[in-house]
Formats: structure tokens, C-alpha cells, sequence
């Protein structure tokens, strides 16, 4: 009989640790979302769907990118935040979601700081000045001068708050105007380029190149500090006489806050891998971007040192917050 009790006994109290077991303990188990605030089309896309190609080799569950554009990417940020923290709905984000919707919004509805977790930082790459290949402007100079020779003449497409920024402190810093239409994303904005609805564009590279090898458009100049390979021949908007001028995209990997370290841990270093790999910067070669991995604490000092850094470009473009 006490055999017997003892053996209950044991049994019972096996079933109580498996009860109480962490449920994330056989993390990954099901499929994990990669939400992008962007169209298709857009280089935030274009490396999401690489990161998920990647990081399903490794895990070992299908990882599928859910599209969510608009509403300044509040609908992405705030299904990411809002969701579960239990590593199967992560956020893979573009400068607007993490820092530049900070500077732009008073009311934020969603703190990109205190409600989501940094994973890790994955690729950054200059924007590039499109306009449409039949465009009268040849060079970053005419489209200037034609501006102050025609003031309020001209408008431009921003497909987030970034592309604003970006834009507005161009705009700024050449003492020039320009109306400002939005778009969802990179990819509309460039659309409506290539049709003459707008004048010209701030776009990654990534999102440009197809429609500069189409004979779409072409790119006036690049916003960072060097020439790009793509485009040897188009000169910085330094080189072109804006020597203060640097603007850069990036994209990083985010969690929901309250995911377990453990998770968390896995997945940063498994997106930091993935980044350091060469073939890694082979395709970003290929899509215009530079691989710039980092860990979870190099990604959250970065994302605020660019909250500061796009804040005082705002503030030098004179662009109130909305």
C-alpha cells in the first residue's frame, strides 16, 4: 500500500513540474510572424523576406512576413506590441515605426521604447533622389534651381515619415519648397513617379534600382556619405553642395516587451548570425545595403541615438509634430 502511495505520489508530482513547465520551453513549436510596416516592394520588405528565408532554415518552423502598411505604421507597431510576448510575433522595422514616428507624433500610439524589445540591428542603406526618366531635371542643381526660380512649383512623394524627414531637411538646407503628397510606402510613392504624378522621390536604393533599370527614372543624387555601387555616377547630396547633408534607412529586428529572455536571447543571436554571414552581404549587395549587425543592447542604444539624431533633423527642416 505505502509502494503503491509513494508510486501516486511521485506521478503526481511529475504532473505538477510538466504543469508548471514555462510554455515557451519548446519555443519554436509553430509558425513565428515577421510584421513589415511596409507594401511589398519596399527594401524593409525586400530584407524581411530574406531575414524569414534564413531564420526558418535555423529554427525549424515556417517564418512568414504579414504585410501592414498605412497609418504611419501604427497598424504594424501597434499588432506587434499588442500582441502575445511569446516569440511568435516579432516586428522587423524600418527607421519610421522605432524612431522617426517619435519625432513626428505628439500623441504616439504606442511607445516604440518601452513596448517592444530589441532583437538585434540588421542592414542600413542611403535613400536615393528619384525623378522620372524624362524628367527636365538632369542633375540635384536644376531641380534647385528651377525651385527657386519657380517657388512652390514642385511636390514630392514620401511613403513614410522617414522619406518626409529626409526630404524636408533636403528641402531646408537647399532653402527651396515643395508640396508634400503621401503615399503607404516606397513602392506607391515610386509608382505614381513613374506615371508624373509627383516630381521626385526619397527612396532606398532597393526600391529604386528596378525602376532605374526599366528606364523608369533615374536618381539625382544619394543621401549618405559615399557614392553607391549600383549608381557610381551619381554624385552624394554632399558632393552636390549640401555638405551637412547625411540621411540613412535601417531595418532591425523587434519582440513585443515581456518576451522571455530566453527567447529573446535566441533570437538576436540567431538574426546576428544571419546578418555576419558573407553570403548575408551578398544579397544585400545585390538589393543596394550594408549588413550592420548588432546585438540587443547595441540595437537599443541606436535606436535612441537616432531618435535624437532624426529629431534635431526635423527640428532643422522646421517640421512640427502632427
Amino acid at each position: 500500500m505505502k509502494k503503491t502511495f509513494g508510486f501516486a505520489l511521485a506521478l503526481s508530482l511529475m504532473a505538477g513540474m510538466l504543469a508548471s513547465a514555462p510554455a515557451h520551453a519548446a519555443y519554436p513549436e509553430r509558425p513565428i510572424k515577421l510584421v513589415v510596416s511596409f507594401p511589398p516592394g519596399s527594401g524593409t520588405d525586400t530584407n524581411a523576406r530574406y531575414a524569414a528565408t534564413r531564420l526558418q532554415e535555423r529554427i525549424g518552423v515556417p517564418v512568414i512576413v504579414e504585410n501592414k502598411p498605412g497609418a504611419n505604421s501604427f497598424i504594424a507597431a501597434e499588432a506587434v506590441v499588442n500582441a502575445k510576448p511569446d516569440g511568435y510575433t516579432l516586428l522587423l522595422a524600418s527607421n519610421s515605426p522605432v524612431t522617426t514616428n517619435v519625432v513626428m507624433f505628439k500623441d504616439l500610439p504606442y511607445d516604440p521604447v518601452k513596448q517592444l524589445t530589441p532583437l538585434a540591428k540588421l542592414a542600413y542603406g542611403p535613400m536615393g533622389v528619384a525623378v522620372k526618366a524624362d524628367s527636365p531635371f538632369k542633375t540635384i542643381g536644376d531641380l534647385i534651381a528651377h525651385s527657386k526660380q519657380n517657388p512652390n512649383s514642385l511636390n514630392y512623394g514620401a511613403g513614410s515619415a522617414s522619406y518626409r524627414i529626409a526630404t524636408e531637411l533636403f528641402l531646408a538646407q537647399a532653402g527651396i519648397k515643395a508640396e508634400h503628397i503621401p503615399y503607404k510606402g516606397a513602392a506607391p510613392a515610386l509608382t505614381d513617379l513613374a506615371g508624373g504624378h509627383v516630381d521626385f522621390v526619397f527612396a532606398d536604393l532597393g526600391a529604386v534600382v528596378p525602376f532605374i533599370e526599366s528606364g523608369a527614372m533615374r536618381v539625382l543624387a544619394v543621401t549618405g556619405d559615399q557614392r553607391v555601387s549600383a549608381v557610381p555616377d551619381v554624385p552624394t547630396l554632399q558632393e552636390a553642395g549640401l555638405k551637412d547633408y547625411y540621411m540613412i534607412n535601417f531595418t532591425a529586428a523587434f519582440a513585443p516587451a515581456g518576451t522571455p529572455k530566453e527567447i529573446v536571447d535566441l533570437l538576436s543571436d540567431h538574426f546576428v548570425e544571419i546578418y555576419r554571414d558573407p553570403a548575408t552581404q551578398e544579397f544585400l549587395d545585390r538589393t543596394h545595403w550594408l549588413a550592420f549587425p548588432g546585438g540587443q543592447e547595441e540595437l537599443r542604444k541606436f535606436q535612441l541615438s537616432e531618435i535624437e539624431r532624426w529629431g534635431a533633423a526635423a527640428r532643422a527642416a522646421n517640421i512640427p509634430q502632427q
